[in-house]
């Protein structure tokens, strides 16, 4: 306050003037007592924790030298291969108690327009689109449970009357082992795509074209 408020008289103002001196000198001292390099304070030690990657190595050649890393391996590719071979069995999928027949319109509504190469719009939004206008069936499909002996049974019979022109998709049991049995492609409806797109629930299931419309046939 005594460097900013006015003075009047001479001598005060001296006074005022040494005193705001003093002052600026002691605020400079204490700044620069502030900046001195205060020494070290207790030992200094050096950082001795590990790095990740030496404990993850650490780790995996204790687990090599155990034994286990070889036994998970083993264990993750049993795993793999019988996940591969003989996949998970399709829930909501029963065996047939009785015959039904129905049909699934496989129409679908444009969401957005369809344009050629050079923008020009050839199918609206809104549009109803049946990809049976253009492509047909090429082989009728069956749904079947290859863990029932009876399924596959009806299967080699329905394939011996299509001339092996069937496709055969599973809903359980392992495709490889029927494949090398019946010398003929098998497939596994993944997550019961088509078992819920089509509306199956019972199988042995035959899928054949009906014009502009597919037929589902829920065999005994």
């Amino acid at each position: 306050m005594c460097c900013s408020e006015p003075l009047r008289h001479p001598k005060s103002q001296r006074h005022a003037g040494r005193a705001c001196g003093i002052v600026a000198l002691v605020l400079l001292s204490a700044s620069t007592a502030d900046a001195q390099d205060l020494g070290i304070i207790g030992p200094v030690y050096a950082i001795a924790e590990p790095s990740l990657l030496e404990v993850i190595h650490t780790q995996l050649h204790a687990l090599e030298a155990s034994g286990a890393l070889a036994r998970l391996q083993h264990e993750s590719q049993t795993r793999i291969t019988r996940e591969i071979s003989d996949p998970a069995p399709l829930t909501g999928i029963a065996k047939t108690t009785r015959a039904r027949s129905f049909h699934f319109d496989p129409s679908i509504e444009v969401p957005y327009p369809i344009t050629d190469a050079e923008g020009r719009v050839l199918v609206a939004p809104g549009t109803r689109v049946n990809p049976l206008d253009t492509v047909s069936l090429s082989r009728p499909l069956l749904f079947f449970d290859a863990r029932d002996k009876t399924q596959v049974d009806r299967a080699e019979r329905l394939l011996d009357e299509h001339r092996g022109g069937l496709k055969l998709i599973l809903t359980g049991g392992s495709y490889l082992n029927l494949m090398r049995r019946l010398k003929q492609p098998v497939f596994f409806d993944q997550h019961g795509s088509l078992t819920t797109k089509l509306g199956i629930r019972h199988v042995p299931a035959l899928v054949t074209q009906d014009g502009k419309q597919l037929r589902i046939d829920e065999l005994l």
